[in-house]
């Protein structure tokens, strides 16, 4: 479950656990992910310019934030997705008891985001259906429901429409850290049957 590679496009798109000694490419990625996402959540800045609601002053605090994705090892997964050996994005998988989800949920996507240099040439598809390949189990996706986030329902309802052959369910649901969501349900069981028929 390491690592998965295949071509698109003539891109090489890998996925691959980010180990500890990497994190650092995380880390240099991850302001960028908020940075978007502000657009999105309508964040501003704290006092310091970073993307923290609270005092954090600088980016070395905020990493260590995150540091718990490396602190439960098949508990929570970071993904670093890389495109011909250059990093394209990021992929964070949970399992309970770190997920928002009801108890059947396996996985949960907490964080998924590309650089914007590779977004519209199917890496993040591939990326999707690698990781889900890796994963077999119970999904659930969620993602701002508002027209600021379009874009990436739009990316969510074609990639699972692409890779699990439409066999996924959409609602309305409820974060409790962050309100309403458009919340995406599927299982790889259908994934894999789909894969098998392409092959």
């Amino acid at each position: 479950m390491d690592s998965v590679y295949r071509e698109v496009n003539k891109l090489n798109v890998a996925v691959r656990l980010c180990g500890i000694e990497e994190k650092f490419i995380i880390n240099n990625i991850y302001p960028l992910y908020l940075h978007d996402l502000s657009e999105v959540w309508e964040h501003k800045t704290n006092r310091y310019g970073v993307f923290e609601q609270d005092d954090t002053r600088t980016l070395n605090e905020q990493n260590r934030v995150f540091d718990i994705w490396w602190e439960h090892p098949g508990v929570l997964f970071p993904y670093l997705i890389t495109v011909d050996d250059i990093p394209a994005g990021l992929a964070f998988v949970a399992t309970k008891p770190f997920t928002p989800c009801p108890h059947y949920i396996d996985y949960y996507m907490n964080e998924f985001f590309l650089l914007r240099y590779y977004r519209g040439k199917g890496v993040g598809e591939e990326a999707v259906r690698q990781i889900i390949e890796m994963m077999p189990g119970q999904w659930e996706v969620q993602t701002n429901p508002t027209e600021r986030n379009a874009r990436a329902a739009r990316f969510w309802r074609r990639t699972l429409t692409t890779c699990t052959n439409g066999k996924y369910s959409e609602e309305l649901g409820h974060n409790p850290d962050v309100g309403e969501m458009l919340v995406f349900r599927f299982s790889t069981s259908s994934v894999i049957a789909h894969l098998t028929f392409e092959a």
